[in-house]
């Protein structure tokens, strides 16, 4: 389905290839459309510009509960970087290529705000790399992974490399990338890859629902949690526990601490309200 209305984000030029969307009746849920179908949603310099405006606007907000990331059409959530793009680059245009990609899913990986992926088809390459720095990745029942970059002469270079050996182990990830080799839905559940494989109309349904079910929960907690988790594992041990104790700290000069323990001796559902 195509996003019907646009939000207010200032200071960004709208650009057609990226469209975002805020619902009415879906308070605190915005929408993150990459909006190529022709070319599979290849992803261009500008969608990157664009993405990464977008998640560093995000984060400074506080009335965003959830965020779903897709891909328009039913046949890819994005087949990667658009290859024209990539002909003709020297050392130095490539680590401005390599940079710029990273610094999207860094800024999507930091969104302090549950990122959900919501995979309608392939994602390749730069798509991979995006879906895998999102917090949560549902996929359709057709859609693939991979990170076939090694067939063109080069690597992943948007984080994929990294991110993908975390979230499944060194060797099935050097397997997946040596090889070039797709990962069916199936598989990348077994894997570990996504949380939940639903039917292709099933997953925008899907997408709203966890994030409604995220939505109910205390924001500044999950705010918490996901800093305790992707900064935490940027860290050794030892430090990631320091991390962990001194959020959890934080969070006691909150009212949402105490309507939760209030609620759950009282035997009733919590009102959180992000304070």
């Amino acid at each position: 389905m195509m996003p019907q209305n646009l939000p207010d984000l200032p200071d960004m030029a709208d650009t057609p290839d990226i469209v975002v969307e805020e619902r009415g009746d879906d308070a605190g849920l915005v929408y993150v459309h990459l909006n190529r179908p022709a070319k599979l949603n290849a992803l261009t310099r500008a969608m990157l510009e664009r993405l990464t405006e977008i998640f560093r606007a995000f984060a400074e907000r506080t009335d965003l509960r959830a965020i779903v990331l897709t891909g328009t059409g039913q046949a890819a959530f994005s087949a990667g970087t658009d290859i024209s793009e990539l002909d003709g680059l020297d050392e130095a245009g490539a680590l401005e290529t390599a940079r710029r990609g990273q610094e999207t899913c860094e800024a999507i990986e930091l969104c302090p705000v549950p990122v959900i992926a919501a995979v309608n088809g392939i994602a390749a390459g730069g798509g991979c790399e995006l879906a895998l720095a999102c917090h949560l990745r549902l996929a359709a029942t057709h859609a693939t992974f991979t990170l076939p970059e090694l067939k063109l002469g080069m690597i992943p270079a948007y984080g994929g490399t990294q991110r993908l050996a975390r979230a499944v182990g060194h060797g099935r990830a050097l397997a997946a990338m040596l090889a070039g080799e797709s990962l069916t839905a199936e598989e990348a559940l077994r894997l570990g890859l996504v949380n939940r494989v639903v039917a292709l109309e099933q997953l925008p349904l899907e997408a709203a629902t966890l994030a409604a079910t995220l939505s109910r929960l205390a924001p500044l907690a999950i705010r918490a949690c996901l800093a305790a988790v992707t900064r935490g594992a940027r860290l050794p041990l030892p430090d990631g526990l320091a991390l962990e104790a001194e959020l959890f700290s934080n969070l006691f000069s909150t009212e949402d601490v105490r309507e939760g323990t209030l609620a759950f001796l009282e035997k009733r559902a919590p009102i959180f309200k992000g304070k």
